[in-house]
C-alpha cells in the first residue's frame, strides 16, 4: 500500500511564502513522477508542478517564476516552494505520485488547504 502525506499548508497574506511537503511511503514500483495539483471551489483540479524520475520539471503558466518543485529521493519526498503568493492561489493542494509498471497508476494525498488573503 502506498500513502502520501502532505504538510505545510496554511493561511498566508498576499506576497508571502509557503513550502509544501509530500512524503510517500509503502511499496512503490515503477516510479515515474511526483507532483502537485490544486483545486479551488467550483473549479477543475489542475496541475501546478511536477517532477519526473529523471529530474525534469513542468509548471503551470500561472505559477512559473513563483513556485519551485524539488525532491529528496532518499526520503521519497517532494516539496513545493511557493513564493509571491496571490489570492488566486487559494485552493486545496494535492500531492500526486504516478507509477508506470504494468499500467499507469496515480496515487493521491488527501490534500492540504492553502489560503492567501488579500
Amino acid at each position: 500500500q502506498v500513502q502520501l502525506v502532505e504538510s505545510g499548508g496554511g493561511l498566508v497574506q498576499a506576497g508571502g511564502s509557503l513550502r509544501l511537503s509530500c512524503a510517500a511511503s509503502g511499496s512503490i514500483f515503477g516510479f515515474s513522477a511526483m507532483g502537485w495539483y490544486r483545486q479551488a471551489p467550483g473549479k477543475q483540479r489542475e496541475l501546478v508542478a511536477a517532477i519526473t524520475s529523471g529530474g525534469s520539471t513542468n509548471y503551470a503558466d500561472s505559477v512559473k517564476g513563483r513556485f519551485t518543485i524539488s525532491r529528496d529521493n532518499a526520503k521519497n519526498t517532494v516539496y513545493l516552494q511557493m513564493n509571491s503568493l496571490k489570492p488566486e492561489d487559494t485552493a486545496v493542494y494535492y500531492c500526486n505520485l504516478r507509477t508506470v509498471a504494468t499500467y499507469i497508476r496515480d496515487y493521491w494525498g488527501q490534500g492540504t488547504q492553502v489560503t492567501v488573503s488579500s
